[in-house]
């Protein structure tokens, strides 16, 4: 038996909608949550025209072989960044006059290979051995509504195509689970005499790895407890007359325990490491994930949590370096300056029509408003207003300001601040020492384990 899709009719009603005029075909993304027993689709997105698609009409008869395999993965990429943790580019679909055909299915067998790598290559986590590594193609004929659809297994090029069965739901997303967390981001990362000829990016992106680490092992405390992780996530929750848990607008808190110290059982040797500079990621950030509310597991919670957190600092760090690279800074060449500050983009979010899902995006401080509303339209196809961007960290602006500055009186008395203040809640700092600094990793004997708090 294949996998069951629950999709909101929402989705249904939009793959309907969109009209093909004159085209071969349209193609795009298929967004929701996978669990162990059925899979959630909330949304459906498709991927836009190129420019020169949209000024040449010739195209609209372009056949099939003709899609623009890397512009759709670069379009599913883009919005693998505004999806908040829990949810997950799910497949692809295709919509076209013509029912289903061997052309249809191999190309997006094709397609839905690319686009899991192209969502998944710059990646902190992985994905576990017990996840379901389906992932489905949906063929929509304009002319007779019908659906074919399929899964592929994408750990197996080589895997065929599974029937999967595709039933929607209205409200499908109206009463999930929302979890929220706020995580305090202190990366350091010395630069040895090889390294520092290293680009920016990829001394960063060595650091990230070593922070991810910690983030994966750290204990999560949900509304302030430590639970076991396969009970049940509203365990102790109250329940309607019906007997069924009351979900709607559920929010869990969630804070992070990060262990500073190894365990007893492991034995380190002191380093000296001769370093010309560091690299510093310091602030704190705002996190956000998403769950079904059918029996949702703590486990699940945590995963989607963590996922976040990594993805968010990961996804701010290569939109300063494609901005970086777009601008032609010198700097992305060589670390060459004394000091310098980069200041990553503000995190976004906007809620989905009828849903208590809410999706994301980056702002950096010279943009508008409107162009943020732009990027969504463009992005996911969808109207959003400008007074339904939440700009949810600019609230934490004075406490953080104060950690930067804390951090810069400490590491820097002789160097000026940033001639304007610091607006944002991280900054990547880089900072070039002439000289040698000593790199200590000190072994842990003790039996007790410390932790510090990455949350507020």
């Amino acid at each position: 038996m294949g996998r069951t899709y629950i999709v909101e009719e929402a989705v249904g009603q939009y793959l309907s909608n969109i009209n093909l005029q004159g085209k071969a075909f349209v193609s795009g993304l298929l967004i929701g949550q996978c669990s162990s027993q059925k899979d959630y689709v909330i949304l459906a997105t498709r991927t836009p025209p190129k420019e020169e698609q949209n000024e040449s009409p010739k195209h609209s008869k372009a056949k099939l072989d003709n899609l623009d395999e890397e512009w759709a993965t670069e379009h599913a990429h883009q919005v693998s960044r505004m999806l908040p943790g829990g949810l997950l580019v799910l497949g692809v679909f295709i919509i076209t006059a013509l029912e289903m055909g061997n052309e249809f299915q191999n190309t997006l067998r094709r397609l839905v290979f690319a686009v899991e790598k192209s969502v998944n290559k710059k990646r902190l986590w992985n994905f576990t051995e017990e996840e379901v590594s389906e992932r489905v193609i949906l063929h929509f004929c304009s002319s007779t509504k019908k659906i074919f659809c399929r899964t592929y297994d994408i750990h197996d090029p080589k895997s065929s195509a599974k029937p999967a069965d595709w039933k929607y739901q209205n409200g499908l997303s109206a009463s999930w689970l929302s979890l929220e967390c706020t995580v305090y981001v202190n990366i350091h990362v010395p630069l040895s005499t090889t390294s520092v000829s290293y680009t920016l990016e990829k001394n960063t992106k060595n650091g990230l790895a070593r922070w991810a680490k910690q983030i994966e092992n750290g204990i999560y405390l949900i509304n302030g407890q430590v639970k076991d992780e396969d009970s049940d996530l509203l365990e102790g929750q109250k329940k309607s007359s019906r007997g069924n848990t009351q979900a709607a607008n559920h929010s869990f808190d969630i804070r992070v325990l990060t262990q500073l110290l190894l365990n007893s059982d492991h034995r380190s040797t002191a380093m000296v490491q001769i370093c010309s500079g560091s690299v510093n990621l310091k602030g704190a950030v705002k996190c956000r994930a998403y769950i079904h509310s059918h029996k949702p597991k703590v486990k699940d919670a945590v995963q989607a949590m963590k996922r976040d957190i990594l993805n968010t600092v990961a996804d701010r760090c290569e939109i300063l370096f494609e901005d970086l690279l777009l601008n032609e800074i010198p700097e992305k060449k060589v670390m060459n300056s004394e000091k310098e500050f980069h200041i990553l983009p503000h995190r976004v979010f906007v809620p989905i029509p009828g849903s208590t899902v809410m999706l994301c995006d980056y702002k950096f401080g010279d943009e508008s408003a409107e162009e943020i509303r732009d990027h969504f339209i463009e992005m996911l196809d969808r109207m959003i207003q400008i007074e339904d961007l939440e700009i949810a960290e600019e609230i934490n602006t004075a406490c953080i300001s104060s950690s930067i500055d804390t951090e810069a009186s400490l590491e820097n008395t002789d160097d000026e601040q940033p001639k304007h203040p610091i607006k944002t809640t991280i900054v990547l700092k880089i900072q070039q020492n002439i000289g040698v600094i000593a790199a200590f990793a000190v072994a842990a004997l003790a039996a007790g384990i410390s932790f510090h708090y990455f949350s507020d």
